[in-house]
């Protein structure tokens, strides 16, 4: 546990330095957010923030292969992180030119494939599920890929869909591959197996560099992680949890905390675990081309009826709004990974009592406090409903909302 400790430490110290460099990289590549009248930044702020995080993940992966432990423990999580993080290096690379230049759609979206053709060659895919405790349904290679694209790439857009104020992707990331860690690390202690392992090692190296941009990025930004950094957290988050499945055998991973015959949700949760995590911003995808398209609109055609935007409207002020969806964001994520592995009448009764806090938080706290002016609902840049997810942090204004590279 104290290296892991280590490796979310320099991760997040890392990429606090490292994104004074990115920084001026951006301002001298032109890579900024300009100031339009509908946008929540009053001065232009610089993009390619996800250079640094693509730093703090390497400087962790260098450094945990020194460490005592996980550097004599196995060769094997290192080969499958280093696969995801050259994965996530292409993509990142995408974004960069993206965030520079303002590539199509089509062109992300390939650059998109070809890192998931990374992952998929160093088999970091999908290869079985469980049908029972005793029975496992063997995917072939071909299914095995289209599974893994699917997955990696609805995450990527979704991560870059949910990007739409300041904090509010780097936070909820965060906050999942912190989730995730204690899943990787309780589930191995657990079953007796090595607490080794590249989801582990992954989780706790991005939930670090998500902490070091979030100093730079809280509201007010003074650097957004643009496309190369939604797209670099959104192929690791759902390729750390691939990962755990390609390292432990088939029942290698099916005990509870009593030691008896778990459920199946915990050697399920890998695959299902990046569509729970990312729940809601998948919820908001999903209203969103359905609501544009009912209206004889594009699905990728901006507008102002995120959940984001529907935070703002009801009362939240910027901050408090971001720090509403990191409560559902941990509700969700920490809910699943507690109830799949501990059982009780006190797991149920803590979860009951954090979802009837988290809502009333959301829905009753713009009522008993309204905004303070120097922190309300002009400063996110309503009335009218704040910015367009695509036009907020970490997007380029004037393009779509989404900015999908994928026809999800």
């Amino acid at each position: 546990m104290r290296e892991y400790l280590v490796v979310f430490l320099v991760a997040a110290a890392v990429t606090f330095l490292l994104t004074v460099v990115a920084r001026e990289i951006a301002v001298r590549t032109g890579a900024v957010a300009k100031v339009r009248d509908r946008d929540v930044h009053a001065a232009p702020i610089p993009y390619l923030g996800g250079l640094a995080m693509l730093g703090g993940l390497w400087a962790a992966f260098f450094l945990a292969q020194r460490l005592p432990f996980l550097g004599q423990e196995s060769t094997f999580v290192f080969h499958d992180a280093r696969a995801v993080l050259l994965a996530g290096t292409l993509v990142c690379a995408v974004g960069v030119i993206d965030d520079i230049l303002d590539l199509d759609a089509l062109t992300k979206f390939g650059g998109q494939l070809l890192a998931v053709g990374v992952l998929v060659v160093s088999n970091i895919q999908f290869s079985y599920f469980y049908l029972s405790p005793d029975q496992v349904f063997s995917l072939d290679s071909g299914q095995r890929a289209l599974l893994t694209a699917f997955v990696v790439v609805a995450t990527v857009n979704a991560v870059n869909f949910i990007d739409g104020l300041d904090g509010l992707a780097a936070g909820v990331i965060g906050i999942s591959a912190s989730a995730f860690f204690l899943f990787c690390y309780s589930l191995s202690f657990l079953n007796d197996v090595t607490r080794a392992s590249t989801g582990a090692l992954l989780s706790a190296a991005l939930a670090g560099a998500c902490a070091g941009f979030l100093v730079h990025n809280f509201h007010p930004a003074r650097l957004f992680m643009g496309d190369s950094g939604s797209m670099l957290i959104g192929l690791v988050l759902p390729a750390t949890a691939i990962a755990i499945t390609t390292q432990f055998a088939p029942g290698d991973l099916t005990r509870g905390v009593d030691g008896a015959r778990a459920s199946l949700l915990p050697v399920l949760l890998p695959v299902a675990l990046p569509i729970l995590i990312l729940i809601v911003p998948l919820t908001d995808l999903v209203l969103a081309v359905v609501r544009r398209t009912r209206a004889g609109r594009s699905p990728f055609a901006p507008d102002k009826q995120h959940l984001h935007h529907r935070l703002l409207e009801i009362g939240h002020s910027h901050r408090r709004a971001v720090v509403i969806m990191w409560l559902w964001a941990g509700l969700i994520s920490y809910g699943v990974v507690v109830a799949s592995i501990f059982t009780g009448p006190a797991v149920l009764i803590g979860l009951v009592l954090s979802l009837a806090i988290t809502v009333a938080l959301t829905f009753a706290l713009p009522v008993v406090h309204n905004p303070h002016p120097e922190f309300g609902v002009e400063e996110a840049g309503v009335p009218d409903a704040g910015p367009t997810s695509k036009e907020g942090p970490g997007r380029r204004p004037g393009t779509p909302d989404s900015d999908p590279a994928n026809p999800l």
